[in-house]
């Protein structure tokens, strides 16, 4: 059963974020072009593209694999913008704009694999 991630919230927020941390890193130091700046878009682009790659598997233990994935890449996202904070790479108001964007992320992707395994468990009684 394919699903459409467009329908999710979560995936929304995650897509959106993702383009604020292409511009958000922008003006990174030229040095840090392939260090930081491409972590850190690379993880913020992992969120949504997980999201999509699970909604086109069939079976919901397949779903909740890519779930799970996106949200290790959302704290690992949310990890990153502390420490590019602490490098003082983007003004703190930035930090704290995309770290609160990357907590919602987190706690949405936990309440979709609660509703799925809610789901999948009431199915098996």
């Amino acid at each position: 059963m394919s699903r459409d991630p467009w329908q999710l919230r979560v995936f929304c927020r995650a897509d959106e974020l993702a383009v604020r941390i292409y511009e958000a890193t922008k003006g990174f130091p030229i040095e840090e072009r392939f260090g930081l700046q491409s972590q850190l878009r690379r993880a913020a682009v992992s969120v949504p593209t997980n999201i999509v790659e699970g909604s086109a598997r069939w079976s919901p233990k397949d779903y909740l694999h890519f779930l799970n994935t996106a949200q290790s890449s959302a704290s690992e996202t949310r990890y990153l913008i502390h420490l590019c904070g602490r490098l003082q790479f983007f003004p703190q108001g930035r930090r704290d704009e995309l770290w609160t964007g990357y907590d919602d992320v987190c706690r949405g992707l936990q309440t979709v694999v609660t509703s799925i395994k809610r789901l999948e468990h009431s199915r098996r009684e």
